[in-house]
């Protein structure tokens, strides 16, 4: 099975080709770490320097009807690269506007589009300070050319460094596609939902003549709650499933396991939230049958989290019930920044900070030895994270 180098469900397309909405400041109150943009005031300027340099972005007025060039694999062709960018631009904008209509807020998605010199761009877009969202990202990427050695063998982990040693000859040709969102409520009782599909080609690099061509799927959907709500995390896998079983009976058991063991939180041994499915590197079917997978995956985002979203949004709640949730953002940021094969490699090769820390929530919270008292419903969510439950 190949391997891949958009191993994870957000970053690594941003990281690639960095870009993402603008982002308002907020002041951190007392009890609260912020991650708004910027994240260094401007009076300091913390410098870092990167191990593998990726070519930066360039600002676009609009977006093009497609990311593509005109050639055999590109527009116009038919290809599964122009099918796959196809879906996910409709996907997000049919995702910001069932958002939008949730929030209430009459506020629209900020939009930024990018361009990349080497190939492809992007189109990141952002609400916040809603009714509803206090921070809702939907970015879409589709960028190709020619990846640095460093690169690829940094997205590919230790774990398959083997298999990278065969590409230390020389750059990689490739082509990475996919939407990713983290979609952060302000009402404790409303689960965060984070959400990527993705698409990725590679060449023979350069100096390895007969190499063959690679192809591979992944992506996923999972929901991090604050609090257990059964009724909403039956109804959340039951969706997962029924886009699974529709392909591969062994499909939403494989990944809903693969989704619990990748979002584990080892130094807290727990897992980062209530899990959903996860899949990467898949290629052990029919191409055109796993692009009808990933779009009904995609298209099965609205129907699990809208409902769940228009339950909940208006539940009242205290400011202990919100202390606990700034509790578990501070998890949800601690896998990101530690774990998350997607943020680290960004990190590595330089990308730009807004993007490959847009998935951060604007404030999270951290106490010394804080447990909950057994028992109580927050002891409830800690020990469904700790031990991983079968939902259906």
């Amino acid at each position: 099975m190949a391997s891949s180098l958009l191993t994870t469900p957000s970053q690594t397309l941003a990281a690639l080709n960095p870009a993402t909405a603008r982002a308002r400041r907020s002041s951190p109150a007392a009890s609260r770490v912020s991650f708004s943009s910027p994240l260094l005031p401007s009076r300091r300027a913390l410098r870092v320097r990167a191990s593998v340099a990726i070519e930066k972005e360039v600002p676009e007025n609009e977006a093009p009807p497609t990311f593509l060039r005109e050639d055999g694999a590109g527009a116009g062709s038919g290809s599964v690269r122009e099918r796959f960018e196809g879906m996910i631009r409709r996907v997000q904008g049919e995702i910001c506007a069932a958002l939008e209509e949730a929030d209430g807020s009459g506020k629209q998605f900020v939009e930024d589009v990018w361009s990349r010199p080497g190939g492809g761009g992007g189109i990141s877009r952002v609400l916040q300070d809603g009714n509803v969202f206090e921070k809702a990202g939907v970015n879409v990427s589709v960028v190709y050319g020619v990846m640095p050695p460093d690169a690829y063998r940094a997205a590919k982990g230790a774990a398959k460094n083997g298999a990278a040693d065969a590409h230390k000859a020389g750059p990689v040709p490739f082509f990475a596609a996919g939407i990713s969102s983290v979609l952060h409520p302000k009402n404790p009782f409303a689960p965060t939902l984070h959400f990527n599909y993705r698409y990725f080609e590679t060449d023979a690099p350069k100096d390895v003549p007969g190499a063959p061509r690679s192809w591979w799927f992944g992506g996923g959907t999972d929901l991090t709650p604050s609090y257990l709500i059964e009724e909403d995390v039956k109804h959340f896998h039951s969706v997962q499933k029924q886009a699974c079983d529709k392909f591969d009976p062994s499909f939403y058991p494989k990944f809903k396991k693969w989704c619990d063991d990748y979002f584990y939180i080892k130094h807290r041994n727990e897992r980062r939230g209530l899990g959903g499915i996860f899949f990467d590197d898949l290629n052990d079917y029919d191409q055109d049958m796993l692009l009808n997978f990933a779009t009904e995956c995609a298209g099965s985002v609205i129907p699990a989290y809208i409902p769940i979203i228009e339950r909940r949004k208006d539940t009242p709640f205290n400011e202990e019930h919100k202390a606990w949730q700034q509790l578990r953002r501070g998890r949800y940021i601690e896998f990101n920044l530690v774990y998350d094969r997607g943020t680290t490699f960004g990190l590595k090769t330089g990308g730009r900070i807004e993007s490959i820390l847009v998935s951060l929530p604007l404030t999270a919270r951290w106490e010394y030895d804080h447990k909950p008292e057994e028992g109580s419903e927050e002891w409830k969510l800690l020990d469904a994270c700790i031990n991983p439950k079968e939902w259906l």
